[in-house]
Parts: C-alpha cells; structure tokens; sequence
C-alpha cells in the first residue's frame, strides 16, 4: 500500500530535498508540502474532507505562523490524524520534549541519511514510535541534568518489577533499537518484542520509548 506523505518546512531547499529523495520510493507518496504549520493543518483537514487522508507528517519545529509543536498538538485532533515525525536538530532538544507532550510518533535528526528516513515512516504507519538513538541521548540527557541526582534507587525499584527477559527489551529501548532490531538481536518473534514492550510500559508506567529509556538511564543499567 502506498503511504501518503505531507512535508512540512519553512525551508524550501529543505521540501524539495525531501521531496526528490521519497519521490523515488515505490511505496511513498509525497502529496503535498507546507512551508508552515497552519498551511499544513489545513491540508490535513482539506485531503481528509476528500477521502485522500496524509498518513505521515514529516514536521519541521520552528515555523513563521504556527510552529511545528502547536501543528501537532491541532493535527491530535483531527479526524483519522496522521502519524507526526518530527524534523529536529541537536540544539532543539528542547523542542522535542515540548513536542512529544504534543503528542508526535517519532523524532529525526535533519541529517538522517535517506534510507533511515524511509524506514521510519513505513515503521511509524505500522505504529511503531521512532526515535533517533542520537535523539534518545539528548532527552535523556537533558531531562537527567535538569532533574536531581537521587533518583537511582526509585528507578531500580521500578526497573525491579520486570522479568529478566523484560529488563534485557528494555535496555535495548533505551538504546533506541527498534522492534526489528530487537527481536533479531534478543532472537526472539517481533510479535513477542511487542507483548514484551507492552508489559514493560505498564509495569513502569510509562507511555513512550524516551520513558523507558530515561528508566533505564537512572538505574544505571544504560
């Protein structure tokens, strides 16, 4: 099935390089460009009315108009919203907190290389979250040094509810793998990576990756 995609930056240079690079993919198709986050609320409200829903978002941060946080936060509530990935750099980590509150599926470093790009948004359709590992570290990082240094045994208890098996999915979360990854590295089916996923949200009540990982940071098994 072909995935319909919507770019979305204020830098033309940047849309058309996205643009040529998906234009070439048998399964992508890149519908429509946006060069701010109100234009692209509206072409998800507009395809939606004409039953040719975007699928994925590729949404750069800061914007004229309205920026790539508060377009996601509005695309939330959309009908049938697409999933968002959000374009970041390694001097908007905190923009990225602010967006994954917003409610975005995944985070990309502008530098990715083609390839990954195209693997996250067939990844993100399936429902799979995607985060950058360079992205991961710098969640972690700022959110550990804004926090104080005393949280090392409360993570541990936490960390201490998950099955041996559990533990090892979880560092490889924090590690920012995959599922895919995961389960070839672990030797386990992808369907089994996910149940295992699950439990591990719930066990430590968490409701995405950076979560976990941050977890796994403070208990010192990353």
């Amino acid at each position: 099935m072909t995935i319909r995609v919507l770019i979305v930056d204020d830098d033309a240079l940047v849309r058309t390089g996205l643009a040529l690079m998906l234009g070439g993919q048998e399964r992508i198709e890149v519908v429509g460009e946006a060069s701010d986050g109100r234009a692209a609320v509206a072409h998800v409200r507009d395809a939606a009315a004409t039953d040719q829903r975007v699928e994925v978002v590729l949404m750069d941060i800061r914007m004229p108009v309205l920026d790539g946080i508060a377009a996601t936060a509005e695309l939330r509530h959309v009908a049938h919203p697409p999933r968002v990935i959000v374009l970041t750099t390694f001097d908007a980590d905190d923009y990225v907190v602010r967006a994954l509150v917003a409610g975005a599926d995944g985070f990309l470093l502008k530098d990715t290389p083609p390839a990954q790009i195209v693997e996250a948004i067939e990844r993100v359709v399936e429902g799979e979250p995607i985060l950058s590992p360079r992205v991961t570290a710098g969640l972690i990082r700022q959110v550990t040094d804004a926090a104080p240094d005393d949280g090392t045994e409360e993570a541990r208890r936490r960390i201490g509810g998950l099955t041996e098996r559990e533990r090892e999915v979880a560092v490889c979360v924090g590690h920012g793998r995959s599922n895919a990854e995961i389960a070839t590295e672990l030797h386990m089916s992808l369907a089994t990576v996910k149940a295992h996923i699950s439990h591990i949200f719930t066990k430590l009540d968490a409701t995405n990756r950076v979560q976990v990982a941050i977890a796994m940071h403070d208990a010192e098994l990353l």
